[in-house]
């Protein structure tokens, strides 16, 4: 039987579907209490220390310690500012998106806490441009927070002053990237920025920034109000906590499962129903198109077991692929995608994903050379480790993950002249965004 879901940061949104994202169900939930007590009744540096002993890691692809993030905010620099990270652009990723659209006050409230551990003032959310509706809800908690004193002069009768600005970017993957988010928020070209100086020492406006995603805010309520130690109980030693990880592909049940990290990844392909009907599973992308792809569901979804095997949590995008893909559109709809979104800064990642692109349009369509698949991994030494930022370094990754683990289909499409799966389903489905 698989593990049922834990629904920490999810549960407001799953057990009141009809009104989760209104103010009115909010405080009939506890909805700003903990947001409340760190104000009222904690410290800033005691804020901290509770999400460091929580062991809260970032949700947003690279897991880094949230609480020692904060730490590293220069304690005599002001302003400083909060930044939220949304803009969720990996594909087939969808679990920022829903939580902003079903629980937007969950995130506001996230963001109160965040704001006054760091003691920011001010505080951004940088949302996907084509986040339409929860934009708009967003837009109006901000406003009932308002309202309510939870925002403004004074939140919660104390003498902290918090303002949020929601801010929505214009349609770029690289935004994602928190330098290149950054540079988009001050109103230039979104591209990633030198490194150091990391953003909490010199972030927005050249001040001491925090960036954190939506997820990691929207987990902060639950720890406040129910203790560190409540919290280790779920996930691994070093990945405490649940997870949200957006299901997608040749599933039955395609959704957002919010899970403890460290749950096997078959328990989560049994919760989505399993691989649809008459088929089987050929290869898994465990964490976003980034990730290098699993051939295997008999391992554990926590940050550390997934780099160990080689690949990555990132996102916690899963998506099944099952018999009837092709891996080799499956590689060129991939490529095609980071091609497309490069912001061009750099040669390897600009000239590297455009040549990606280029070879594997030529196996595809059937005018493949034997040689092309060693060409292809070339393409990835050029571009690995070289690039700007890391969206060169994971372009190379799936690209590399895919041509080493199905080589044999590569070279059956060259041999053949054609694509061994012409008439089936061949496309990685929720890819295409």
């Amino acid at each position: 039987m698989a593990t049922p879901e834990v629904r920490l940061v999810t549960g407001r949104l799953r057990e009141h579907p009809a009104d989760s994202w209104t103010l009115e169900r909010a405080l009939a939930t506890a909805g700003y209490d903990a947001a409340r007590k760190v104000v009222t009744q904690m410290t800033p540096d005691e804020t901290i220390e509770m999400v460091k002993n929580a062991g809260l890691r970032g949700r947003g692809g690279a897991g880094f310690p949230t609480g020692m993030k904060w730490s590293f905010v220069p304690k005599d620099v002001f302003p400083r500012y909060v930044v939220i990270n949304h803009d969720e652009g990996e594909p087939c990723t969808y679990k920022d998106r829903e939580l902003a659209e079903s629980d937007p006050h969950s995130v506001i409230e996230g963001i109160t806490i965040a704001s006054w551990a760091n003691q920011a003032n001010k505080a951004f959310i940088y949302c996907r441009g084509e986040f339409a509706l929860g934009s708009r809800r967003l837009d109006a908690a901000i406003k009932e927070a308002y309202g309510k004193g939870f925002l403004g002069k004074g939140i919660f009768g104390s003498s902290f002053d918090l303002d949020i600005i929601l801010h929505r970017g214009a349609g770029a993957y690289i935004c994602g990237e928190e330098s290149a988010l950054l540079d988009s928020l001050e109103g230039y070209r979104g591209q990633p920025r030198l490194r150091p100086p990391f953003p909490a020492v010199k972030g927005l406006y050249g001040q001491p920034t925090v960036v954190n995603n939506t997820e990691t805010l929207a987990t902060l309520p639950w720890i406040v109000t129910n203790g560190v130690d409540a919290y280790k109980k779920y996930g691994s030693e070093k990945s405490p906590g649940t997870k949200i990880f957006s299901v997608s592909g040749h599933v039955e049940r395609p959704a957002n499962y919010e899970v403890p990290l460290g749950t096997s990844l078959q328990d989560i392909l049994e919760l989505a129903g399993g691989i649809r009907a008459g088929h089987t599973l050929k290869a898994v992308i465990p964490g976003g198109a980034s990730s290098p792809l699993l051939t295997d569901t008999d391992i554990a979804m926590d940050f550390d077991t997934l780099k160990e095997a080689g690949t990555m949590l990132g996102s916690g995008a899963i998506t099944f692929l099952d018999d009837t893909t092709c891996m080799v559109r499956n590689a060129l709809v991939t490529t095609e995608f980071f091609e497309h979104e490069s912001c061009g800064k750099c040669t390897p990642c600009r000239e590297g994903t455009w040549w990606g692109v280029k070879v594997l349009e030529r196996i595809e369509h059937g005018e493949g050379r034997q040689e092309d698949m060693d060409l292809l991994l070339d393409i990835c030494d050029g571009i690995d480790g070289k690039a700007f930022c890391p969206l060169g370094d994971a372009a190379s990754w799936a690209l590399r993950s895919n041509v080493k683990l199905f080589r044999e289909e590569f070279e059956q499409h060259v041999a053949e002249g054609r694509c061994p799966f012409r008439g089936e389903h061949r496309d990685l489905v929720g890819m295409r965004r």
